[in-house]
């Protein structure tokens, strides 16, 4: 099949073209398929935080509340470290068998190291696919703390914190950093010891609103769904310009990992031919120096 069938099969509801289309677009053919597809809406949320916080259960809360709505929802775990097909966030799929049966739902691990550009590159184009073939609400979990959260933050609108109540919790997630990209907190496991306090921590560290919830009950759902509506509506082009900044910062990084003449450039500082700040200029250069 020509990649314009693909497309037309995705349209028409096809998860098989669309996988494929995905596995495309993941490679070193992505320039040829976003080449031919149309600009369109549609709307990006990351949902972050450490391990066993219950990512997995609140996003398949947040699909079953986006699909009442009648909106067609992908969901994109995003693992920056496995060469394989998605490594270990596939194990979380079987939290979400009330959705594996929904035509219009769609879930894929997207393993991006080994692919060509690696998370910055390969989720943008992602998403751009996935808005062109119709869905309407795109869903990002990511795991761990690191420049995959920067990179998510980047172009997902608004970051959902997944956090768990706990001693000192709120005080350890500042310190590694996960707040910076938070545009909303959701205590998860709002039911067990300690999550008020948790609550009052978190308000000492973010201004970012905060919200509880029982995910695995369905419990404070609509409100963490109608927080992700406040912020987007909340929107403006100023911080529409923000995020393609800093998507395009990050792509340019991406693409200076394999600018032809690093290591070259690299030795001479190395060597005391060059300082760090004219091989900057060098690597940034039209023509830089061949390997």
């Amino acid at each position: 099949m020509t990649i314009a069938d693909l497309i037309a099969g995705a349209r028409n509801g096809s998860p098989r073209a669309a996988g494929r289309l995905l596995s495309l677009v993941e490679g070193d053919r992505r320039d040829e398929v976003l080449a031919i597809l149309e600009p369109s809406a549609v709307r990006v949320i990351g949902v972050t935080g450490p391990p066993g916080a219950g990512k997995s259960t609140t996003i398949g809360a947040l699909v079953g509340a986006y699909r009442g709505r009648g909106n067609r929802v992908a969901v994109l775990a995003v693992d920056p470290s496995s060469p394989f097909s998605g490594g270990a966030l596939l194990g979380d799929r079987i939290r979400m068998t009330a959705h594996i049966n929904d035509s219009d739902v769609l879930i894929r691990s997207v393993a991006t190291r080994g692919h060509v550009g690696g998370l910055a590159a390969a989720v943008p184009a992602a998403i751009r696919l996935l808005g062109a073939i119709g869905y309407d609400v795109v869903l990002l979990e990511t795991v761990g703390v690191g420049q995959s959260e920067i990179e998510i933050a980047a172009v997902a609108d608004p970051t959902v914190v997944i956090l768990n109540p706990g001693a000192g919790d709120a005080v350890q997630a500042a310190k590694a950093g996960v707040l910076e990209v938070a545009d909303i907190v959701a205590v998860n496991k709002a039911d067990r010891e300690g999550a008020e306090q948790t609550v009052r921590d978190l308000r000492a560290e973010t201004r970012a609103p905060i919200v509880s919830l029982v995910a695995a009950r369905g419990d404070g759902v609509a409100d963490l769904v109608a927080a992700i509506d406040e912020h987007h509506r909340a929107d403006s082009r100023e911080r529409r310009v923000a995020r393609a900044r800093a998507q395009m910062l990050s792509l340019a990084q991406t693409l200076l990992r394999t600018r032809p003449g690093l290591d070259r450039l690299a030795e001479a500082v190395v060597d005391g031919h060059d300082d760090a700040y004219t091989a900057a200029e060098k690597l940034l250069s039209p023509t830089p120096e061949p390997e």
